[in-house]
């Protein structure tokens, strides 16, 4: 949920404005004119003068509650079927699609404050939380202030908003952006997710800038096929303003699908392979990184621009975080920002909260890392970026599970990928959510190959064993919840925070022996 601010927004739009852009078929109920005081989807929010929108989910019908609207004083009711008993001191209004009413009526509740700022959307499985924080960093440090919308946290200016989802439902969006251009901003930078595209959440928004980072296993629980991922996906690049343009990471087999929609000269291709383009992509820019050294603390790499040739640190280890500069640094050069200004600012950003994230400075003996991976390829690759900076003789201790209520065919593979990537593994709940964490790693064990892990379902006596096991020159990689600072369990959550775990043990272990193994 959203906090609302008194400055965001109209505090009050009279109907016949508000309704002049929204798409209807017919009207019933008491038609006589009045003011709209809030946009919503959700009854429990519906005060006196609110419209409400009933909206078909996935667990739930909007449409059932619109009895409960109307009571608490919904003046507006918009629906794709009237209800048997209609309120005579409501207007009912019949849409052919109440998500799309819903992003109508928002933006224009919210005055079109998305017109007002430069809206750049990054999708992708992996990287876009770490591609849209490295774009919001480079844009301030130039001069462009810009907000923030994405997992679980909206930042404008100093001021974070918890979010419940990464692309927030329509009126909360248009809220979001109300409140950014209150505060001064002239852009925002928000992770766009599949869903979010599908529910047309994002319905109506002309982006400036769209950036497509990979498409991986995922979210096929609700997408069914990695095909209509794909197609769920490519729906971003259909929203591109004519002033506008798309970076896409060629490197990505799936690369040339999302730029069909999207003309040549509009199109910047990010790449870490030097092999020539895609015979089906042909791209106005070209951007190319080489990565010249790298430690636990930063990445030394060349950034080839269309026009110049910067070499910089990136304070972010990992081979896949050198690609998400690399996007960012495309961005920032089609939105006119020069070379060398790209490069200072982003070289500035040395960490992403649960991305990659170091937890100490390695003077116990050895490096402990949290990262968000939740995806076969995500855990991969940081598993790969790991294994290539580990000294010889050392080992790469595991922890990672998976979440409950989503995609269940990941689970082996991402079991077999942990078990041979790692020295030392331990599988244990993420967010088991309503299924039997035992059940979860039933799945994740049988994917395994090797007996070199243990499971413990419990995560934090998983995160105590995997410390107690290090040596001098081991690395930890406790891996899935990355940023969350909970867990989910049957219906409930609960404080819980990987990185807190992490820093106790060595609060309590920093002035001992590295190779001690202590509680």
């Amino acid at each position: 949920m959203i906090t609302p601010v008194e400055s965001a927004g109209s505090p009050m739009m009279q109907l016949d404005e508000l309704l002049a852009g929204v798409t209807f078929l017919e009207l019933a109920g008491n038609t006589a004119a009045r003011p709209v005081c809030m946009v919503t989807c959700d009854s429990r929010e519906v005060v006196a003068g609110s419209l409400f929108v009933a909206v078909r989910g996935y667990c739930t019908d909007g449409h059932r509650f619109i009895g409960s609207a109307a009571e608490q004083g919904a003046s507006v009711i918009i629906c794709e079927e009237f209800p048997s008993d209609i309120d005579a001191s409501s207007l009912y209004i019949k849409v052919n699609d109440s998500r799309q009413a819903l992003a109508e009526a928002a933006r224009i509740f919210y005055e079109k404050a998305s017109e007002r700022l430069l809206i750049i959307g990054v999708t992708g499985t992996n990287g876009k939380t770490t591609t849209a924080k490295l774009i919001t960093a480079m844009l301030n440090a130039n001069g462009i202030p810009a907000g923030y919308i994405g997992t679980n946290l909206c930042r404008i200016g100093e001021r974070d908003i918890p979010l419940e989802r990464t692309t927030p439902e329509a009126h909360g969006l248009h809220e979001l952006f109300s409140q950014m251009v209150d505060a001064g901003c002239r852009a925002v930078v928000m992770e766009v997710s599949s869903h979010a595209l599908v529910l047309k959440r994002v319905y109506g928004i002309q982006f400036h800038t769209a950036l497509f980072t990979n498409l991986t296993m995922e979210h096929l629980d609700f997408h069914g096929t990695m095909e209509d991922y794909a197609a769920a996906k490519q729906l971003l690049f259909e929203q591109i303003s004519p002033e506008g343009f798309a970076v896409f990471n060629i490197d990505d087999p799936f690369a040339p699908e999302m730029a069909m929609a999207v003309a040549p000269e509009k199109r910047y291709c990010a790449t870490m392979q030097s092999a020539a383009l895609s015979p089906l992509l042909s791209c106005s820019r070209v951007f190319r990184a080489d990565i010249k050294g790298s430690s636990f603390a930063s990445t030394t790499v060349a950034l080839h621009f269309p026009d110049a040739l910067v070499t910089m640190e990136v304070g972010l280890p990992g081979v896949f975080n050198v690609m998400n500069v690399l996007e960012a640094a495309a961005v920032g050069y089609g939105m006119g920002l020069a070379p060398e200004e790209i490069c200072r600012s982003l070289s500035a950003v040395s960490s992403v909260n649960g991305r990659m994230e170091r937890i100490g400075d390695g003077s116990i003996g050895w490096s402990a890392f949290v990262d968000y991976a939740h995806t076969p390829d995500a855990l991969f690759k940081v598993l790969s970026a790991l294994n290539a900076l580990k000294a010889e003789g050392s080992r790469l201790v595991v922890v990672f599970g998976c979440g409950g209520n989503r995609d269940r065919s990941k689970r082996p593979e991402m079991g077999r990928i942990a078990s041979e990537n790692a020295d030392e593994l331990i599988i244990t709940s993420d967010n088991p959510r309503d299924e039997d964490p035992d059940s979860i790693l039933d799945e994740i064990e049988r994917g395994i190959t090797g007996d070199h892990y243990t499971r413990i379902s419990d995560r934090a006596e998983a995160i105590r064993r995997a410390l107690s096991m290090l040596k001098k020159g081991d690395l930890l990689l406790v891996a899935g919840k990355g940023h969350e600072q909970y867990q989910e369990i049957a219906g409930q959550k609960y404080f819980f925070s990987d990185q807190e775990l992490i820093k106790k043990y060595l609060q309590i272990n920093n002035s001992g022996n590295p190779e001690k193994e202590s509680v």
